[in-house]
């Protein structure tokens, strides 16, 4: 073993001692690093045992300099929600660092006059080599124009199409919407409400859009309705006005599981039975759902999937490979114990809050 071994307390090992372990050039290990065809099965396999027995791990920097790139790809994003942000910074990352890559997350000020260039000085800044593009940032008028105009590559998710970037991965919200609606139907229920997200963001106005539908279709008359901010707070004030309707509603669909949080909450405090005098359904399928007491029904969003699947398309436009398909994510119902059948023989439809 050279001397810098790092399990003999000395230096990290380098591509010099990666080509003299595997006996071949410097040259020759760097295209291998660089994924070169150049090199034979058999040189390339050697090359990558010698990797592995030194535990070589190549310097960004020099990569950078080699191919002229930066090896970073950048996620925007402006979500409040650290459970989702999590599952969708792991995504990212988990395929990025798979193929060589670093990530650096940016929140984004939506909403603010500036925002669009906002994301274009970071995108200087920190020299990426692509964008994914996360709601409701990916919404933003005028992004994708302005991305193109500066040559970055940029991969989005959103709960519907947008012209402009280099792939759009669809989130089905409206459909998945559309499933509560149905499930709730289902069991009976016909006095329902719904706390909204703010109606100024695509994801708010699809999941509304969905719902209300998918109760029309039924026959059923559109849902009383109270707009939230995707709060916790806003889920107790909500909850707090529809359940001081008369009648009261026997189901409440959240627009996510945090303002759903907010509805079982106040049901405890007033002693209001879930489900067996209020069911309750949420909306993301994030951790959240599992602590809850009672366990909430929800739709779950494959984050994790999404953001992965979206950073491989990206960095396939970045390598000028052929992307990978974008095929929209399944989001499913799971239904657990915050909704259940109607107990209420006069369940026809609420007055307004």
């Amino acid at each position: 073993m050279p001397d810098n071994d790092p399990s003999t307390g000395g230096n990290e090992p380098t591509i010099v001692d990666v080509a003299a372990l595997a006996g071949v050039s410097i040259r020759t290990v760097s295209r291998v690093l660089n994924q070169s065809p150049k090199v034979n099965k058999e040189t390339r396999a050697r090359i990558q045992d010698a990797i592995d027995a030194l535990n070589f791990r190549p310097s960004l920097r020099a990569r950078a300099l080699a191919k002229g790139r930066s090896f970073l790809i950048g996620m925007v994003h402006n979500d409040r929600n650290a459970l989702v942000l999590d599952s969708v910074q792991r995504g990212v990352g988990r395929e990025a660092t798979r193929r060589g890559y670093e990530v650096i997350c940016h929140s984004v000020p939506v909403g603010d006059p500036g925002a669009g260039q906002d994301v274009l000085g970071f995108c200087r800044r920190a020299r990426v080599d692509g964008l994914v593009v996360m709601p409701p940032v990916s919404d933003m008028a005028g992004l994708p124009a302005a991305l193109q105009a500066d040559h970055i590559p940029a991969v989005a998710i959103s709960a519907v199409p947008i012209e402009g970037y280099g792939a759009v991965l669809l989130s089905q919200e409206r459909q998945a919407a559309g499933d509560v609606a149905r499930h709730l139907l289902a069991l009976g229920h016909r006095r329902i409400a719904m706390i909204t997200g703010p109606q100024d963001m695509i994801s708010a106005i699809e999941r509304r859009a969905g719902f209300v539908e998918a109760l029309e279709e039924a026959g059923v008359g559109p849902p009383v309705e109270v707009e939230g901010d995707y709060s916790l707070a806003a889920g107790m004030t909500a909850a707090g006005r529809l359940l001081a309707i008369s009648p009261t509603p026997t189901a409440i669909f959240a627009a996510n599981d945090i303002m759903a949080a907010g509805v079982l909450k106040i049901a405890a405090a007033r002693g209001i039975a879930v489900p067996d005098a209020l069911s309750v359904v949420g909306f993301d399928g994030s951790i959240v759902a599992e602590m809850l007491t009672p366990s909430l029904t929800t739709v779950a969003r494959p984050f994790g999937e999404m953001a992965e699947m979206a950073t491989r398309h990206l960095i396939d436009l970045i390598e000028g490979q052929t992307p990978c398909d974008l095929d929209s994510p399944v989001l499913s119902l799971v239904p657990a114990q915050s909704s259940g059948p109607s107990t209420d023989p006069s369940d026809s439809g609420p007055s307004s809050p």
